[in-house]
């Protein structure tokens, strides 16, 4: 089975919305303030807990623009966090989801065709894993099957 790598938001991405860049959409973060659950940062790989600050910004996880460029609303800390550690496994806070949307991109960014689906948590490794055997495949991201925000990048180990 062909190994595979969780990877979060990048600190420099993370870093950039912290001191103020404009999102995707060219729009300055929104500042909330957390009623609890339901707020996952996708740096850190946390809720953002009650009552404190987070970042709703649109989030466009590609090098440039291009019409397979998705763009996503994405939750952040508005504070700095550790990012979570790039693993084998399926960080704990995805358990709590039905479903995640896995679609495989080819080395220009670009939707292949066909590999999209939408998956239980339980499923997620191993679905990433036989879609990333394809060799047109440079990596899987992963969002939420529901509203479509980007969760998590999945490459080969």
């Amino acid at each position: 089975m062909t190994k595979i790598l969780f990877s979060s938001m990048p600190t420099d991405a993370a870093k950039s919305y912290w001191s103020g860049t404009a999102d995707a959409n060219g729009h300055a973060p929104e500042v909330h303030i957390s009623q609890g659950d339901g707020v996952p940062c996708r740096h850190c790989q946390q809720n953002v807990a009650k009552g404190e600050r987070y970042l709703i910004l649109a989030y466009r996880p590609f090098p440039r623009p291009q019409p397979y460029a998705e763009i996503g609303p994405i939750f952040l800390h508005a504070e700095p966090c550790a990012r979570y550690p790039e693993t084998d496994r399926i960080p704990a806070m995805f358990l709590s989801s039905k479903g995640y949307l896995l679609k495989g991109y080819c080395e220009n960014d670009r939707i292949v065709y066909g590999t999209g689906q939408i998956v239980a948590p339980a499923e997620m490794a191993a679905t990433a894993a036989g879609i990333l055997v394809r060799g047109e495949i440079s990596y899987v991201h992963v969002r939420s099957s529901l509203n479509n925000c980007f969760t998590c990048r999945i490459d080969r180990a």
